[in-house]
């Protein structure tokens, strides 16, 4: 090989060996071959875990009868010849090798010849073995990113699972760094029921999970990690048949296993086929199974919460959780009205029917309530048989409206036949006010209503007034 060659391939070396960006260094190979042999043709056969290229000529290295020579060079690691007297040319296959393996085969024809130059084989020899170098360091480089990448993933989440945030703000991170480092359309977190016949998609998942068109995707994926409780990898599911036109066709399922117990799972899911690498198959597996106890946790924390705010018996909001409301809602909102409510004669109800039935008349009593406030409103159990409303940026002309209704709605459904009566008070920002003072008002209404006739509204302003 003569000096001008080989001063090529050091400047070339220099090049390859100066970037970690495997387009730069595949196309800075095509660029020297065409200026040391303009009238060559050369291909890179690469195998198709690796890189596609469509502005070069890179085809993928198929193990086939058509490529012998080719995947004989890619498994030894040596430099192949082949030559065709019928079409007079002779080609060099040379691997692209660094210390590790083999990344792939440069496979370069020289024209009108029955034997490849052997003048030119050291030179392409040793530019194939630098630009492999190049190319193991770069995709080295590009593995070492991922991996720095998909700890600092792991990391994040963990610590956001251990935080002791709220479940929906937990899930609502996971799904958004989920759908972003996976590239996934949607992205659910579903929890078993007891008996695990059905499967709740949690706050957080992306809307799609709420839709009738995700049930079928739910269901099919539940039955499998049922039968077989292991994660799922799918590259081509087809059920778009059943599912009204919608049609996810990748689609990664990992169960959320703690003490041998599936508890639920996590599914990301993709319209393209074949979307997902198995190195993202197995970063969701070990996202998911370094988040399973604090998932867990996570729901158990929400289920807790839950309990302790909430009444036994009537399912209505516990008093706590109520005073806490009122007291957010005094500095956050404008006005408020709340609703002070207690069953008319119910001694005389316990001591005729028993306490069962006081409970039972309790509990359709929370129901009407629940029937008739907002989402955003509170429905409490103040104690014994004295109930709770709280309604807040409401007016005091709708809050009577909604204790009327109520003291209308008990009269009219109660089995057996009750009646109820109502204190409500208000407040507003324009005057100094206090929320232990709203309770005082609405009880001493509420007294006034059962001294003056039982199953009525009493409002108390400055002066109590019947309504």
């Amino acid at each position: 090989m003569d000096v001008v060659k080989y001063k090529k391939l050091f400047q070339i070396a220099k090049k390859l060996h100066s970037s970690l960006d495997v387009d730069v260094i595949l196309g800075e190979l095509f660029v020297t071959l065409k200026e040391v042999y303009p009238n060559f043709s050369y291909f890179l056969l690469l195998s198709m875990d690796t890189y596609s290229h469509s502005d070069l000529p890179i085809i993928e290295l198929e193990y086939d009868n058509e490529n012998i020579m080719a995947i004989k060079t890619f498994a030894s690691g040596n430099v192949q010849f082949e030559s065709s007297h019928f079409e007079k040319h002779a080609i060099l296959y040379a691997p692209l090798k660094g210390k590790q393996g083999v990344y792939g085969v440069l496979q370069v024809i020289a024209p009108e010849t029955s034997e490849f130059p052997a003048m030119e084989v050291e030179f392409i020899t040793l530019l194939s073995e630098c630009a492999g170098g190049a190319l193991e360091n770069a995709q080295l480089h590009q593995q070492s990113q991922r991996t720095i990448s998909d700890l600092q993933l792991i990391n994040e989440t963990s610590h956001q699972l251990n935080s002791n945030r709220p479940m929906t703000e937990t899930f609502t991170f996971m799904s958004a760094k989920i759908k972003t480092s996976f590239e996934a359309e949607e992205v659910g977190f579903f929890l078993f029921s007891q008996d695990q016949a059905k499967a709740k998609a949690l706050p957080g998942s992306t809307s799609y999970f709420f839709t009738r068109q995700a049930r079928v995707y739910i269901d099919y994926i539940k039955g499998k990690l049922q039968k077989g409780n292991e994660p799922l990898f799918l590259g081509d599911l087809n059920l778009s048949e059943k599912n009204y036109g919608t049609s996810f066709h990748s689609i990664m399922a990992v169960p959320v296993v703690v003490s041998k117990k599936l508890k639920g799972f996590c599914i990301i899911m993709h319209r393209s086929p074949y979307f997902f690498s198995f190195e993202s198959f197995k970063l969701l597996q070990s996202l998911v199974h370094h988040s399973s106890l604090a998932l867990t946790n996570s729901i158990l924390r929400e289920e807790l919460k839950i309990l302790v705010t909430t009444d036994h018996l009537t399912k209505l909001h516990s008093r706590k959780f109520l005073d806490d409301k009122i007291q957010r809602s005094m500095k956050n909102d404008e006005e408020g009205t709340f609703i002070l409510i207690d069953i008319d004669n119910f001694k005389e109800i316990n001591d005729t029917y028993g306490h069962q039935i006081g409970d039972e008349v309790l509990i359709q009593v929370a129901n009407l309530i629940r029937g008739n406030i907002r989402e955003n409103d509170v429905g409490a159990r103040w104690g014994g048989e004295e109930l709770a409303i709280y309604l807040p940026k409401v007016p005091l002309d709708t809050g009577v409206a909604i204790a009327k209704r109520l003291v209308k709605k008990v009269s009219e459904c109660s089995v057996p036949h009750i009646t109820v009566s109502c204190g409500v008070s208000y407040w507003n920002k324009e005057k100094h006010d206090s929320y232990q003072y709203v309770f005082k008002r609405a009880d001493e209404a509420l007294y006034t209503a059962k001294e003056t006739g039982k199953n009525k509204v009493v409002i108390q302003d400055d002066n109590i007034r019947a309504s």
